[in-house]
């Protein structure tokens, strides 16, 4: 039976620091529009319930904000991955904020215990952080730590509450219990904005950041390649791609967090159509669109569409 393309829309933002990236999905959409194309009447999707009204909610984990909604909407992604998954469905998941990941990447694993999950994360940030951690207590910093199971005691800075503790646990028990995915098995893109717990978990778990200017220095053929040979021994790939990973200075300051060196959206294209050649990939996720932050006018959103508007023609024809 031949796979085909559903997109599953999750309108959240609940895990970031700034509002506005719940608008990220219908800043796409509308940039669709303005480009006459029928790109999102091609597919059928799927809306995943949000709770952002909980964004007003009197904040009790100051290290781990919202964590208690933030379980419940990666529960609600990682059902609707899984579900879709087990209909045959290639699931292109168009996110919020970026903790969202946590719960495609639960999702994934869900469906496919037995299986080893790749992970390439495309982002200006490492996300490694946990509520140990993190100087922010900003979700979107945290999804891969939760994916990991790994919550850097070594780097510890905040003494968080046991209910923060509980709620913790249950984030990286989604789907399944445990790690979802084993630190030799993700590879950066473009990460460039990390903090100091993040940099020596880098180290620690040996985790491969392919930087900006080594992919335009080695080429970016290269280093795709050498990644994807890294990830021979994994069954599937999920590809993660944060819009913050392309230059706000070349493209737009439309995300929560930009910063500058980036990506151009050719050279993003021109990666994740690779590994999707490699006839591995079995979820794409775009985050962060925030219209809101945008001087450009739709300019990020814009962008965002040309480059999911591309890769999706590849996956169209390698999904088969």
């Amino acid at each position: 039976m031949e796979r085909a393309i559903k997109l599953i829309k999750n309108r959240s933002d609940i895990g970031a620091g700034t509002r506005g990236s719940d608008l990220g999905v219908d800043a796409i959409e509308i940039a669709a529009i303005n480009q006459n194309s029928d790109y999102f009447n091609k597919f059928p999707f799927e809306d995943v319930k949000t709770h952002n009204e909980s964004i007003y909610d009197k904040n009790r984990n100051n290290f781990a904000k919202r964590i208690e909604h933030v379980v419940e909407q990666c529960t609600r992604v990682n059902y609707a991955v899984k579900h879709n998954l087990e209909a045959n469905y290639f699931p292109i998941v168009l996110s919020g904020d970026h903790s969202s990941a946590l719960g495609t990447i639960s999702g994934i694993k869900a469906f496919y215990p037995k299986k080893t999950v790749g992970v390439i994360w495309i982002d200006a940030h490492a996300d490694l952080h946990s509520p140990y951690t993190s100087p922010s207590g900003n979700i979107h910093g945290m999804p891969l730590s939760a994916a990991l199971a790994d919550d850097n005691l070594d780097c510890q800075i905040n003494e968080i509450s046991p209910e923060t503790k509980k709620h913790w646990e249950d984030m990286k028990n989604i789907g399944c219990p445990g790690a979802k995915i084993n630190a030799g098995n993700l590879i950066y893109f473009g990460v460039r904005d990390t903090e100091d717990a993040e940099n020596k978990q880098i180290e620690k778990l040996k985790i491969r950041n392919y930087m900006v200017a080594e992919v335009r220095y080695r080429g970016l053929q290269t280093c795709v390649k050498e990644a994807l040979a890294k990830l021979a021994n994994c069954d599937m790939i999920y590809i993660s791609f944060d819009v913050d990973s392309m230059d706000c200075d070349m493209i737009s300051y439309g995300t929560g967090t930009p910063v500058s060196k980036g990506f151009d959206q050719y050279e993003i294209i021109e990666i994740i159509n690779q590994i999707v050649k490699s006839k591995k990939v079995v979820c794409l996720e775009v985050v962060e669109v925030n219209p809101l932050l945008d001087t450009k006018g739709n300019k990020m959103a814009e962008t965002a569409f040309e480059v999911l508007e591309q890769v999706t023609e590849t996956i169209d024809l390698w999904i088969a």
